[in-house]
């Protein structure tokens, strides 16, 4: 008599755990499948072809820029980098990501692009690899910065080279500058330097 109660108490406790895990496994799917949730959760590629994991970089403010080596505003080069010098030990830092979605303006290869960077406007910033920031092959952290219903912050195409995406501490969204606002602006500014 034992012996069967046993049994079906064992059989009962399989069936519970085994319905906790179906449970479990639907509610976590969606979760699953809808992939990084912040800016943090995605790992990049560098323009030496590194893994670039951009979770090492929670508790610092980014600007992220989609750069190009032949375009009008390639200037921003410049003011990009003397920003990152002056900032850095402030917790801040800038990503670019060279891309040649608009009217050919990137080129080049990785080698190229770094070897135009340094040797043009002494880049020390981290440059990632060319990727596309739009259309059909874009990016998944392109996908999740312009798209409200990944970043819940807004929807913002990119519209040109140098767009500017500025990602808070804690990986969220924050503001999307145009490809001709300064990256250097008194907004800018006043974003890196106030305190949390």
């Amino acid at each position: 008599m034992e012996v069967i109660k046993n049994s079906s108490l064992n059989t009962t406790l399989r069936n519970r755990t085994k319905l906790c895990l179906v449970v479990l496994l639907l509610f976590s799917s969606p979760l699953l499948a809808a992939g990084p949730a912040g800016f943090h959760d995605f790992g990049v590629e560098d323009i030496y072809g590194d893994e670039f994991d951009l979770g090492q970089l929670r508790g610092r403010k980014v600007m992220v820029v989609n750069t190009a080596s032949r375009c009008g505003l390639t200037p921003q080069y410049e003011l990009l980098e003397e920003l990152y010098r002056t900032y850095a030990g402030h917790g801040f830092l800038i990503i670019g990501f060279p891309a040649n979605n608009f009217q050919n303006q990137e080129p080049g290869t990785n080698e190229e692009i770094i070897a135009f960077c340094e040797e043009n406007y002494g880049v020390s910033f981290p440059m990632m690899s060319k990727i596309s920031v739009r259309g059909d092959d874009i990016h998944p952290l392109y996908d999740w910065l312009t798209r409200k219903d990944k970043n819940g912050r807004f929807d913002a195409e990119v519209s040109w080279n140098f767009q500017k995406f500025l990602i808070d501490e804690e990986g969220r969204l924050v503001d999307v500058l145009s490809p001709r606002e300064s990256p250097a602006s008194e907004k800018v500014i006043a974003w890196i330097t106030e305190s949390r």
